[in-house]
């Protein structure tokens, strides 16, 4: 059989770490053996389910690198295919109309409750041989119900839980079609699957109660059964449901506030399953070792420290052409001018290893195209007299020199060497002038990068 996985988010809200987990897994598991990924939007909930969300969820999948095979699948666009088996169903005795009102059920569900029993559908409208049923009201649009077995167990063996049995007296006849005539989620996931030939569903185990309600719909039908995989959940690191302040929000935010994709999708890999000691590898490397047995049962912990590190490590391996491209987009977006790119590869190159952000690294090297501005305080505790003198000094040692970094930060120390000066005695009121802060890389490298005539343009009242 060939492998066919899919990934069918609902577009009710953004695409969060959890989704894309999910699309990750079965990505990864169709990739490794050489099947398809699919995607399916499951656009049913038409009040809920908007355009915008839509976009969100396939700019998402598009900048973290999950190209889905053939074509996307929108529910509201098989309807017809839907009411297709429903009608069917009917016809085989295998569901039925239920003209149970809302008041009904409600008063069904509050007096089990008060006997402390399961609340459940009584199967009040379920057709039995030998059972009479009352007139339906005229006044009622009925439901469509799936007549599920009465006895028996549901069983599959999960490639993440182990075995599930459950056992059919759990279930009630639960809807398929609501009194409008659209199908419910549990319906139209079945008939997708079949219909998609889906082969491996992979999803949350929040939906393991879905799934013996989908095989028996299966089985009704004389479909073939896929298997199941359901991922555990990603919890906080106070080891409760992943929430927004946890992390949980729209992916493309994790690109606004500074992520490469390359490490989000490093990071949500091995949330729940791991390959020996290996922390950073590629897309293509946790394709080729992605398999079920090394998946976790037990929920996984989203640490964003640990995001951080990673998203660190990636940035001084990125491609540094393709980071000045970044820089220069950002500080255009800004409004800063910039028309000198090797300016800002080589301050990039300064900056690189010590930061574990793209905003906090193009913020770090705003001051290469863009004049800092007045600092008092460093002004007041670095810039006087004597300072101003060391640096015209230093400045004319400067002017001299074949223009390499080498060279530059090696002036520099002979400089202090010869002036009997200690190294923060020059270095700190360049930084002043240069940086507009203290923290700086090497003050021999940002003369360099800066280059002289930008360097003399922002010491000339001391020269």
């Amino acid at each position: 059989m060939k492998v066919v996985t899919r990934f069918a988010p609902s577009p009710t809200g953004y695409l969060h770490v959890g989704g894309v987990r999910t699309a990750l897994f079965s990505y990864a598991f169709a990739k490794k053996n050489k099947g398809d990924f699919l995607l399916r939007i499951e656009d049913t909930d038409i009040e809920r389910s908007s355009e915008d969300a839509i976009n969100a969820i396939l700019d998402g999948m598009k900048w973290l690198g999950l190209e889905h095979d053939k074509t996307i699948k929108y529910q509201t666009k098989r309807l017809d295919l839907y009411k297709k088996y429903i009608k069917i169903m009917i016809e085989i005795g295998d569901a039925y109309y239920c003209y149970a009102s809302k008041e009904e059920l409600d008063k069904m569900r509050d007096d089990q409750i008060k006997k402390g029993d399961k609340p459940r559908y009584d199967g009040r409208w379920r057709p039995e041989q030998g059972k009479a049923l009352p007139q339906p009201p005229k006044d009622i649009f009925p439901t469509i119900r799936f007549k599920n077995p009465k006895t028996g167990i549901v069983k599959w063996v999960d490639l993440v839980k182990g075995e599930i049995n459950i056992n059919n007296e759990e279930l009630d006849d639960f809807i398929i079609a609501r009194s409008d005539g659209t199908p419910t989620y549990n319906f139209c996931v079945v008939i997708d699957d079949w219909d998609m030939d889906i082969s491996h569903v992979i999803r949350g185990d929040d939906h393991i109660n879905n799934t013996p309600r989908q095989i028996n719909l299966l089985n009704s039908l004389n479909a073939p059964i896929p298997n199941y995989a359901h991922l555990s959940m990603i919890h906080g690191p106070d080891g409760q449901k992943l929430s927004k302040r946890h992390g949980s929000v729209n992916v493309m935010q994790y690109k606004g506030d500074g992520y490469l994709p390359e490490s989000l999708i490093n990071y949500l890999s091995r949330l729940g399953w791991s390959h020996g000691d290996n922390e950073k590898f590629s897309m293509d490397k946790f394709c080729e070792w992605f398999d079920f047995k090394h998946v976790t049962s037990s929920p996984a912990q989203f640490d964003k420290t640990k995001l951080d590190w990673l998203n660190g490590e990636y940035i001084k391996e990125y491609d540094i052409d393709k980071l000045t491209e970044m820089a220069i987009i950002k500080f255009k977006q800004v409004n800063y001018p910039v028309d000198d790119a090797k300016l800002i590869r080589n301050a990039l190159g300064l900056y690189r290893d010590r930061e574990t952000n793209l905003n906090q690294l193009f913020e770090n090297i705003v001051y290469f195209v863009k004049k800092p501005d007045f600092n008092n305080e460093l002004e007041a505790k670095f810039i006087n007299e004597e300072s101003k003198k060391n640096i015209k000094a230093l400045v004319e040692s400067l002017q001299i020199l074949s223009w390499e970094e080498v060279e530059i930060n090696q002036c520099i120390k002979e400089f202090v060497k010869s002036n009997g000066l200690k190294f923060p005695e020059i270095a700190m009121p360049l930084r002043t002038r240069l940086a507009g802060n203290l923290n700086t890389p090497n003050i021999g490298s940002i003369i360099f990068v800066l280059g002289l005539d930008e360097v003399k343009n922002r010491l000339k009242d001391c020269l």
